[in-house]
């Protein structure tokens, strides 16, 4: 498979991105050699030159490092708001989001009540190997006490993740134990997937692949490949590729995927700029799923290689897109390291669809703020419920291979909209699940009775058990217990769609996403209309 890209393609983006990263570090010093008092001297850019006047002669002792840190965020914010700066003390934990591994102990958690949670333990990680279970309290990190309002997922990620072989001690409250336990970790490599759920779709005699895909990372593809190859293996005659709520990542990997359901010379994106030379990705044929029947889920926070697969389908006539408009982001950014270990990601290139659209929605340089409330404002607009009210900024019309019209500056519109369905919504339901009190409830629920919900082993039959707890009792009291007012009226409507919700996550918690999605999946509105399309 690793064919599919030509040998000069490669080429051209390791020279390009070698070329770029020495410009754009020439260019940030800025420095220039001129002739003085009888010599060549360096002249350092105005910028060099006032942090060196400030290290030196300022009345007072400074922290360069930091200034010049918040002094570097600050004019990338003057950019488009994709470019970032990124200093060096985040940038390992900004880099693990797209590696197929980080170094860490191997844990699920949660945050409730000041207190880290154990949700679950990475099969044949670190904390399984000396037994750390689903359900113990994290309460100390290397004897120090590791509860509090200041907890956060980022402290505790920080906390828990470092170099591989490096041992970290836990203390753990456990249920039915009385004092705490000491468990001494070393750290390991622990798997980042890119694929949440793979799964067979059974309906009017046909199977159905339904694959989701949550980032593009270094591994994405490979997954991806692999769940393709698992699920034909049983049957599967159709796929359902799930791209909601997965924001991007590495274009190369959407790329690749694309390659998998195209022809020979089918066009999947292409990409230039004011110093980035037009670069096109074009399927060499050996996709071994070229005639498959497809759909692509997408919403509004799917972006980036989201979009580029999810365009390069739509604009070759190759998959149905259902769902909602995407979220239109058609910039590309490069990262470039500084010597210190900072380093920047700048925009470097726009990228278009194969029908020539850029799907970027509007934004203003430096405005970051105003752009990010696009989300909102479609919320507020209807837009979420109705395709009626949308608009994109690019009124040129673009074509199909089909010669369907399509409309750019703004994301993806998908050939089947599907609003949400707000039936059975209530203030009282929205209260609980804003607050997140469904999520506590299901840890709550399943840590009480884990012993008993470890026995089943497929979510049929624990959905089946669960039916007959009667859960939304025991819900409505822990939710009065928060705050929330009872109100039987909306108690009642909201039910069907509130125990769907619990049962789901209790599910999770004990099975983890392999029993959660496809229990979730079966009554989503959107999978639903997929399936019908599929078997037509």
């Amino acid at each position: 498979m690793k064919k599919y890209l030509l040998p000069t393609l490669t080429v051209l983006g390791v020279v390009l991105g070698l070329v770029l990263g020495m410009t754009m570090s020439q260019k940030a010093n800025a420095q220039r050699i001129v002739y003085q008092n009888g010599q060549l001297q360096l002249e350092l850019s105005k910028v060099d030159r006032l942090l060196q006047l400030m290290e030196t002669a300022y009345v007072d002792e400074l922290n360069i490092d930091s200034i010049t840190d918040e002094a570097m965020t600050e004019l990338v914010q003057k950019l488009d708001p994709h470019s970032a700066y990124i200093p060096k003390e985040d940038l390992e934990m900004v880099n693990s989001e797209l590696a197929g591994s980080f170094s860490g102990i191997g844990v699920q958690f949660t945050i409730q009540q000041d207190t880290v949670r154990i949700v679950a333990v990475i099969a044949g990680g670190p904390s399984e190997g000396v037994g750390v279970l689903a359900g113990d309290k994290l309460i100390t990190v290397d004897d120090s006490s590791f509860v509090g309002k200041k907890m956060n997922n980022e402290k505790v990620m920080k906390t828990l993740r470092g170099p591989k072989g490096t041992k970290v001690k836990l203390g753990i409250l456990r249920a039915g134990v009385k004092e705490p336990l000491a468990f001494t970790v070393t750290r390991g490599d622990i798997p980042v997937n890119s694929v949440d759920a793979k799964f067979i779709i059974e309906k009017q005699g046909k199977k159905i692949g339904f694959i989701r895909v949550n980032k593009f990372s270094e591994t994405t593809y490979k997954e991806f490949i692999s769940a393709l190859a698992e699920l034909s293996s049983k049957g599967a005659t159709s796929f359902i590729v799930d791209l909601r709520e997965n924001s991007g990542g590495y274009m190369d990997q959407a790329i690749r995927m694309a390659n998998e359901f195209l022809g020979r010379g089918d066009l999947i994106v292409y990409s230039e700029g004011r110093a980035y030379p037009r670069y096109e990705a074009n399927a060499n044929g050996t996709g071994r799923f070229k005639e498959t029947p497809l759909v692509v889920l997408i919403d509004n926070f799917s972006a980036s290689a989201s979009e580029i697969f999810a365009g390069a389908m739509q604009d070759n006539d190759r998959a149905t897109i259902i769902g909602r408009r995407s979220f239109g982001k058609g910039l590309v950014q490069q990262q470039m390291p500084f010597s210190d270990g900072s380093a920047v990601r700048l925009t470097v290139a726009r990228y278009y669809t194969p029908s020539g659209r850029c799907i970027q929605k509007p934004y203003t340089l430096g405005d970051q703020e105003d752009y990010e409330k696009d989300l909102l404002e479609r919320w507020e607009h209807g837009e979420l419920y109705s395709a009626d009210s949308i608009h994109f900024a690019d009124t040129t019309a673009y074509y199909t291979k089909s010669g369907r019209k399509m409309y750019g500056g703004g994301g993806i519109m998908p050939d089947v909209f599907v609003g949400r369905d707000t039936t059975l919504n209530t203030p009282w339901y929205n209260r609980c699940v804003n607050l997140a009190y469904t999520y506590q409830f299901a840890y709550k629920y399943t840590d009480e009775h884990r012993k008993q919900l470890s026995q089943f082993k497929d979510w049929q039959s624990l959905e089946k058990h669960l039916l007959k707890q009667n859960l939304i009792p025991q819900f409505v009291a822990f939710a009065e217990e928060k705050g929330v007012e009872r109100n039987e009226a909306e108690i009642q409507k909201s039910r069907p769609l509130m125990t769907r919700l619990l049962i789901a996550y209790i599910v999770r918690d004990v099975l983890g996403d392999e029993g959660f999605f496809p229990l979730f999946e079966r009554d989503d509105e959107i999978t639903k209309r997929a399936v019908e399309e599929l078997t037509r």
